[in-house]
């Protein structure tokens, strides 16, 4: 089975500075994958590169491949089907200043979207996606930033789900929320796993341990150790990963 993304000896520079070395790994499909390590170990700038955000930085270079279902996204993806089909969560929630009714269907609407009927179910099946529905279906032509921030970054996830795509990559998701609506974003992850892949880069180890199926340690720019969860949180082969996650550094 052709992995959903596979990264294969992938170097990511910016001004001939290498922030990424020889990265190569593979992310099954319908996997929640965990990406951790201390800062400027490489984790956002590698999963950024997964849907080309870095495009419009000209200091930005790379090495390698990276393939979407066997296509590199690179050299045959162009890059607005890409971002499609590769969608991104942000570490800071970013609601349009529009209502909530409207945010989810933003996406839709470019898209071609306008019957109404379409896109009142596209809104209740996305906001139920994020565990948001039952606390805005009474309010959903309110402004979004009414929200609180937790329901702003499933908001944010509710509007990502609108355009359907294939991968959702999290830049950590949680860092600035409370533990009940960290928790109300992971139930929201464990559920879209049955249908999405997800790539989640945390600070929290606690968090990749609660919800990833395989983590992967990032360390200066490196891909130190990825294997199933369970083993790397136990059993690690890299003493530099047990330093990690033991708290001996980072």
């Amino acid at each position: 089975m052709v992995a959903k993304i596979r990264a294969e000896d992938l170097e990511v520079f910016f001004e001939k500075r290498k922030f990424l070395g020889k990265v190569k790994l593979e992310i099954e499909t319908n996997e929640i994958l965990a990406i951790i390590g201390p800062a400027n170990s490489g984790k956002t700038t590698f999963l950024k590169t997964l849907n080309r955000m870095h495009d419009l930085n000209p200091e930005f270079s790379m090495q390698g491949r990276v393939y979407l279902d066997g296509q590199d996204i690179f050299r045959e993806i162009d890059v607005l089907t890409l971002r499609k089909r590769v969608a991104m969560v942000f570490a800071l929630p970013l609601p349009l200043p529009m209502s909530i009714y409207d945010n989810v269907t933003y996406g839709p609407r470019i898209h071609g979207i306008k019957n109404k009927a379409q896109l009142d179910e596209i809104v209740e099946r996305c906001l139920k996606g994020s565990y948001l529905w039952e606390e805005v279906k009474d309010r959903l032509n309110t402004p979004a930033f009414n929200l609180s921030g937790g329901q702003q970054q499933r908001l944010c996830i509710s509007r990502t789900l609108a355009v359907d795509p294939e991968v959702i990559l999290y830049d950590e998701p949680c860092s600035g929320l409370d533990p009940i609506s960290t928790a109300k974003v992971e139930d929201a992850m464990r559920m879209l796993k049955q249908k999405y892949t997800q790539v989640l880069v945390t600070n929290n180890t606690k968090q990749a341990a609660r919800i990833s199926d395989r983590t992967a340690f990032f360390l200066m720019g490196e891909l130190i150790e990825i294997g199933p969860t369970s083993k790397i949180f136990t059993k690690p082969e890299d003493k530099r990963t047990d330093d990690y996650i033991a708290g001996r550094f980072g």
